[in-house]
């Protein structure tokens, strides 16, 4: 019978901490959780010079104690009806990425919403197998920047290590707390609060946040709690309405059942004025968004504060302090992930969202992997003078097609970074050649990249439709004629000239996520009255080729 998988054994190379005490690195990384192990395998992959420095004693330490549940919300969707291991990436939202597509997460959970200690078990199973060079309990106390520009940093223990490049992945360590008279009464936070749901019997309870780890909270008291109000001056996103994997998940909305089917339970859009504290209970005064100002002061038994969490620059020197954005939640970053105020500090990892904020899903496993082999060959571009890497092919309107065809019935990447990642075609019309470039940040090629320049450029992305209305009662309008009112997630192709957008391509979206007959699953047999051969021929491959053939055809001089 199929069940978990045993860790895998792997030999581990060690570090000796004495001969590290003043190691010099080309690059340094922060952090050895899942954003620091993917970079480190391709620096180690490609015999980089790096080390990545870990606070603890083992990798994703984050995983041991978040969340609290124990239960992640990324996917892991084990079973499929295809079986390319790149497409199957795109359900696969845990897997860390590797040139041979080996030691997959889901080998190691059957369940869609796998738990915390499955994951990490992965990914110290993933270090040791790639014998990534991690040097274990080794707090950085202080980070600073010598004249030359090279980053200096001191352990805790007051070991010293520098670098050229330094790689910050630690994630977010510090909760935010949000600016409210009296929130310094507020004890319990996400990271403190009980999960002994039988500690709440009988008591109101007041969450502060309507995100994710507010609502994990709130499930978690439905059976004991008398009240429970989660307040925010937000509305809730309900991550299968505005299709942002970070909204709130579906298996932590039980809360809502109970506040709209009247059991006392409550979300409330208000701005908190001020907490205080009187005879043994809190008094919390709101005035709420949707009710002519209405102002309540309501007693609960317990404040919580879910809030979220945001960056810790507490040991960065004022010679390399990196300027903050978002609430100062976030590093304020460059479109190649660098540091807007200190050059040759970039960031990994959740760290990256910054530009990408409740969009796309670089706050994820499955969308920073991305990110992050982005940033690799970013790095090699400017570090290394090392070409990106790329296809190249002579102009030719067929072959075009058939290469953007295959490419977004297989990319995952694209289909998880939607509207942020972008493949890009640069097109030489003098030596009638093409460049095809895969996974670079959009506003990278469009805003600080040689692409900005060039006279024929493509930009391929996926991204959602705008729709209004009840999300699961979209009006759709099949035909590739009618594709750019499609709201389901699908591929777009624009041509810029210099920057300036000159034409767009909007490829007609599909169920199963697939655009051409060479690629779909065996899963219908017709459509509309048409064979599946037919289908995808008039309504995917034909339109795509009299769109290249319009701007690209003018300019072949052989065929």
């Amino acid at each position: 019978m199929w069940g978990y998988r045993k860790p895998v054994i792997f030999a581990l190379r060690l570090e000796n901490t004495s001969s590290m005490q003043s190691r010099h690195s080309e690059y340094l990384i922060i952090g050895a959780g899942p954003a620091g192990i993917q970079l480190g395998y391709y620096l180690q992959k490609n015999g980089k010079d790096y080390r990545i420095i870990e606070a603890t004693d083992d990798v994703a330490s984050f995983f041991t104690e978040f969340p609290r549940s124990r239960s992640l919300i990324s996917f892991n969707k084990v079973n499929n009806i295809y079986d390319d291991p790149e497409l199957l990436l795109r359900w696969d939202w845990n897997s860390l990425l590797t040139d041979d597509y080996s030691l997959l997460f889901t080998d190691y959970s059957k369940n869609m919403y796998p738990e915390s200690d499955e994951l990490k078990t992965y990914l110290q199973d993933f270090s040791k197998k790639y014998e990534l060079k991690i040097l274990f309990n080794t707090k950085i106390g202080e980070i600073s920047r010598n004249s030359d520009a090279t980053f200096m940093l001191t352990s805790t223990s007051g070991n010293k290590f520098s670098c050229k490049h330094l790689i910050i992945a630690t994630g977010f360590s510090n909760e935010y707390a949000p600016d409210i008279t009296g929130i310094e009464l507020v004890k319990e936070t996400y990271k403190t609060v009980s999960f002994n749901g039988e500690d709440f019997t009988n008591q109101r309870v007041l969450i502060i946040g309507k995100g994710n780890s507010a609502y994990e909270v709130a499930d978690n008291l439905l059976d004991h709690a008398s009240l429970i109000h989660l307040a925010s001056p937000n509305t809730t996103k309900l991550a299968w309405n505005t299709r942002h994997p970070g909204h709130v998940r579906s298996n932590y909305t039980n809360i809502l059942d109970t506040y709209q089917l009247k059991l006392l339970h409550g979300v409330l859009d208000c701005d908190i004025m001020d907490i205080s504290y009187k005879d043994g209970a809190y008094v919390v005064r709101v005035v709420y968004a949707h009710a002519d100002n209405e102002e309540e002061e309501i007693i609960y038994d317990r404040v919580i504060r879910c809030t979220g969490f945001q960056f810790d620059d507490s040991i960065y020197h004022e010679t390399c302090t990196p300027e903050l954005v978002i609430n100062d939640r976030f590093p304020a970053i460059t479109s190649s992930y660098e540091s807007q105020n200190v050059p040759n500090m970039h960031f990994a990892g959740t760290l990256m969202q910054s530009r990408d904020f409740k969009k796309a899903g670089s706050a994820f496993i499955d969308g920073f992997r991305y990110n992050i082999r982005a940033l690799y060959h970013l790095l090699c571009l400017k570090n290394h003078d090392e070409e990106l890497p790329s296809i190249h092919l002579p102009i030719n309107v067929e072959s075009l097609s058939e290469l953007v065809q295959h490419r977004v019935c297989r990319t995952s990447a694209l289909w998880a970074q939607f509207g942020y990642l972008c493949d890009v075609i640069d097109i030489d019309i003098e030596s009638q050649n093409i460049r095809y470039h895969e996974e670079l940040p959009v506003d990278y090629v469009l805003s600080d990249s040689e692409f900005k320049n060039r006279p024929h450029v493509y930009t391929i992305t996926f991204e959602w439709g705008r729709w209004t209305g009840d999300v699961f009662a979209i009006e759709r309008h099949p035909s590739h004629d009618t594709a750019y009112t499609n709201a389901f997630l699908h591929p777009i192709i624009r041509r810029y000239e210099n920057g300036t957008l000159l034409a767009e391509h909007h490829i007609l979206e599909d169920l199963f996520g697939m655009y051409s007959n060479k690629s779909a699953a065996k899963a219908y047999q017709s459509r509309s009255g048409r064979s599946m051969a037919d289908y995808h021929s008039q309504e995917h491959d034909k339109p795509l080729r009299e769109f290249f053939e319009t701007q690209i055809g003018p300019y072949v001089t052989h065929h």
